[in-house]
């Protein structure tokens, strides 16, 4: 239940007149109050286990899996590093990020700390070694993640066409989304073919079966997911949300995620096979019924287990179906793992 909605009823609870005695009044105030204090300890127990659970799982089986000691000499250009004409879409491991254009969202060391997923800005992400961008917008055309905005997508965008310009061989997935209760922007679809038309890789299932050199000199695949306006069509300039999907498991208990993300990957068929990108997300939310709402301190919860999750699809057989891996607040890291496991997968050392 949400915050405001618990405060909501212990209000109710204190001014209800109908206890006739203030004995009765201060026994309904303190065991509302006795009840929220118990279900804070008990998730501070569970959030105690679930940490201890992961970091056992860490030193009983280790992080390691063939091509995580493999380092690209150059993040900006990791794919050209990797040979476009031997890395066919269905086999890379994406790296990427969410909700990647929070970098300046809200006030800073007020609002920003609730809702900002990424300390860098777009271009950075990219030059890291970010090849999937996650970007919330609203009516007017700004980036946003729930009721807060930042920045129009145009500077989104301009970033975008930046680092293309810099590199040649960088194949991006971009999806764009209308944020949850908000409105399409108008017309945002004749948009976003104008800024990107040159490089915009047509919906088409074929492109899971190509190399990157094979899609060139085309560069972005571009997922528009409105709320209410028409999904693009086969052939169009940018792709349905059908072609990227996720499972998104909203809990700031990092075991759970784990195992969730686990779960879920495991179910799907093949990446050989799908004719569209599944992505897994590295991340924890915070709740609204807890007091450590702040993005960073709960998602660096699970933040560090990224390569401990690869090390156990490969243990569980489902290393095969992980294409789209993401997380907030990306670093080389991350990257180096999705791009260790691609390498991997390129010496037939991984399916």
């Amino acid at each position: 239940m949400p915050r405001a909605i618990k405060l909501f009823f212990v209000i109710i609870a204190i001014i209800d007149p109908s206890p006739q005695r203030p004995e009765e009044v201060d026994c309904v105030r303190f065991g509302v109050m006795g009840v929220q204090v118990s279900k804070q300890m008990e998730r501070r127990s569970a959030l105690r286990t679930e940490r201890k659970t992961l970091a056992d799982l860490s030193v009983s089986a280790g992080d390691q899996f063939p091509g995580s000691d493999y380092h690209p000499e150059d993040r900006k250009n990791w794919m050209a590093g990797l040979d476009p004409a031997k890395l066919v879409v269905h086999r890379i491991v994406w790296p990427g990020t969410h909700d990647s254009a929070t970098n300046k969202i809200g006030i800073p060391f007020v609002s920003r700390p609730f809702a900002q997923c990424q300390s860098c800005s777009v271009y950075r992400q990219l030059a890291r070694g970010a090849r999937v961008l996650d970007i919330r917008v609203q009516e007017d055309r700004r980036v946003c993640h729930g009721i807060l905005a930042t920045y129009g997508v145009d500077v989104v965008v301009d970033q975008v066409k930046r680092f293309l310009s810099e590199t040649q061989s960088e194949v991006i997935i971009l999806e764009i989304r209308t944020e949850f209760g908000k409105k399409d922007p108008p017309e945002f679809d004749k948009y976003l073919v104008e800024q990107l038309g040159e490089v915009l890789i047509p919906q088409d299932e074929h492109v899971f079966q190509k190399t990157v050199a094979e899609l060139l000199p085309k560069r972005v695949i571009c997922v528009w997911k409105p709320r209410n306006s028409p999904a693009p069509k086969a052939g169009s300039p940018l792709w349905s949300s059908g072609y990227l999907r996720d499972n998104w498991i909203d809990t700031d208990l990092p075991s759970t995620k784990f195992e969730s993300n686990m779960k879920h990957l495991s179910e799907q068929p093949p990446a050989a096979g799908r004719k569209y990108f599944y992505r897994v997300e590295n991340t924890a939310t915070p709740q609204a019924d807890n007091p450590v709402v702040c993005v960073r301190p709960v998602t660096e919860r699970i933040h560090g287990y990224s390569r401990l999750f690869i090390a156990q699809a490969i243990a569980r057989g489902c290393i095969d179906r992980l294409q789209v891996y993401s997380t907030d607040f990306i670093d080389e890291d991350f990257v180096d793992a999705c791009v260790g496991l691609t390498h991997a997968r390129l010496e037939g050392k991984v399916p």
